[in-house]
């Protein structure tokens, strides 16, 4: 099972290829949103089921932070962070869009049950290795995302300074740090498979 997850934030476009595979602008400061943390589910070997009523359901593959402690201005990542994940972000796309267009909240598309599936957590790494291994999704045995901290709009140290500064950020808070472009519709019996460089993170089957 997941650990404990309090606050849950995410990252809107953080990588500036996948902003523009949706046609959206590019941001100028981070872009937060949140998901419940009942969101939250285990990316183990697990069977997701996800809403079939709702038009299409996309992935977003993301490096996932913990919170190791309560946030104190000038702390860095590296001592604020213990561990990280993967994870994907799972979005009602159709509905995502809509809500876009009428500049309500995205609840109603990134916050259902099981919108938040998370690989068990490795220590998290130094800044020479974040940026020397890429994060990887697999669909159906086929790469589809490949992500690096290098490309990243924002910053990991960014990220938590301005969560922080803005809503707060505390011991069992976890950042979804924003998805590379290659995102794309999912089905009932797509499989997923989730690599930290070499390294087998997590898998699922969707439902």
């Amino acid at each position: 099972m997941c650990a404990t997850v309090n606050n849950l934030y995410c990252v809107g476009r953080n990588y500036k290829l996948h902003a523009e595979e949706l046609g959206n602008k590019v941001p100028t400061e981070p872009l937060i949103f949140m998901k419940p943390s009942h969101a939250a589910v285990p990316l183990d070997k697990a069977i997701i089921h996800l809403p079939k009523d709702a038009g299409q359901v996309h992935y977003e593959g993301e490096l996932v932070l913990r919170i190791a402690r309560d946030y104190v201005p000038g702390i860095s990542v590296e001592e604020l962070v213990d561990v990280m994940a993967l994870g994907l972000d799972f979005t009602l796309r159709d509905v995502h869009n809509d809500l876009q267009k009428k500049g309500l909240p995205w609840t109603a598309a990134k916050g259902f049950k099981n919108a938040a599936p998370l690989t068990p957590y490795i220590a998290f790494p130094d800044q020479e290795e974040l940026e020397a291994t890429d994060f990887i999704v697999l669909k159906n045995g086929v790469e589809v995302q490949r992500g690096n901290v290098k490309n990243m709009i924002f910053s990991l140290q960014k990220i938590v300074d301005f969560i922080a500064a803005r809503y707060g950020l505390g011991k069992g808070d976890v950042i979804f740090t924003g998805t590379p472009e290659g995102v794309g519709p999912t089905v009932s019996g797509d499989s997923f498979e989730l690599f930290w460089g070499d390294t087998l993170m997590g898998t699922c089957l969707i439902g």
